[in-house]
């Protein structure tokens, strides 16, 4: 769980560090943004998407994040043109963090301006753990 050392290292509570986690469907890719400290329950974001789903690859990765370094997904999918889901429990938390793209660069914000940078995503229960 790099996102977990992330939060360790910037001394940030790890439900406070938004990761985003992009799977492939059928004929898209959606990014599940949700805390550090919780992975996906697949059966509940199979759910929520209405499909199967896999986790996409480093390739695939590389490719939609090509101005990013390897495992620094912000979890913005509209500046990628990707849909996306938020897990709710993001939504609870007065202030949120995320990586901007790379290792050495993490983006503050309160909660007000997460809800606006996640636009339109809906909002969904699918991360276990933590």
């Amino acid at each position: 769980m790099a996102s977990v050392s992330t939060a360790q290292a910037c001394r940030v509570p790890p439900e406070r560090l938004a990761k985003g986690v992009v799977v492939r469907t059928g004929d898209r890719y959606v990014l599940a943004v949700l805390p550090a400290s919780r992975r996906i329950s697949r059966a509940d974001l199979k759910a929520e998407l209405g499909e199967n789903f896999a986790l996409a690859s480093e390739n695939e990765l590389e490719q939609l994040f090509e101005d990013c370094a390897p495992g620094a997904i912000p979890p913005i999918g509209e500046c990628y043109g990707l849909d996306a889901v938020v897990e709710r429990s993001m939504c609870d938390q007065p202030e949120v963090y995320f990586e901007g793209g790379d290792h050495a660069t993490l983006v503050h914000v309160g909660q007000t301006h997460f809800v606006e940078l996640t636009g339109s995503a809906p909002h969904a229960l699918f991360a276990a753990g933590g």
